[in-house]
């Protein structure tokens, strides 16, 4: 399978068609956002593409009843199994994170800004790999020193629909960190 970073995708990703990893530069790493696995149609083909493209980190910010509805209730597993973390966020869709998910921010976000400063891959999904995933990965960008404006810009341009709502723009927006700062 195809894999494009800064400002491509590595596959179609209408229903039936096979997982897209949409993947930018991030700090020294690489930092992609796509759709659950399974929504496509195909869960093994998508996780043998997640296999190919090997993340050191897949944060999903979908919820078990999402995973369930496509056939990836063991995702997290699966996912482990491919020697990648795995840090289950669930949000629901057109959603910010409540105050548990929130509590968990700091920790996952260290982790997702150790990977990129240290040249990994790190992999962000929900369901369709727009509204939840690209409010996280603007928020990594930010995170790791970029400009919102340019980092939002940046981002739209490989996924056009990310971020789907005011209030995930302005999570996404939160506290910014000191360039360079990885924790």
């Amino acid at each position: 399978m195809e894999h494009e970073s800064e400002g491509g995708d590595t596959k179609s990703a209408e229903k039936g068609g096979p997982l897209v990893l949409h993947a930018l530069s991030v700090a020294d790493g690489i930092l992609a956002l796509c759709p659950l696995p399974g929504a496509s149609g195909d869960y093994y083909a998508d996780i043998e593409h997640i296999r190919e493209w090997q993340p050191g980190l897949v944060i999903s910010m979908t919820t078990d009843e999402e995973h369930a509805a496509v056939g990836a209730a063991s995702l997290g597993s699966d996912l482990q199994s491919l020697g990648s973390r795995w840090i289950h966020l669930p949000v629901p869709d057109f959603s910010t994170p409540p105050p548990d998910i929130l509590s968990r921010w700091p920790e996952a976000s260290h982790m997702a800004r150790k990977a990129l400063v240290g040249g990994g891959r790190v992999l962000v999904h929900c369901r369709g790999g727009c509204g939840r995933s690209g409010m996280v990965v603007l928020r990594l960008m930010t995170e790791c020193g970029e400009r919102p404006d340019l980092a939002l810009a940046r981002l739209r341009a490989v996924r056009p629909c990310a971020i789907e709502t005011d209030a995930q723009m302005i999570w996404a927006y939160g506290p910014r960190r000191i360039p360079g700062n990885a924790r």
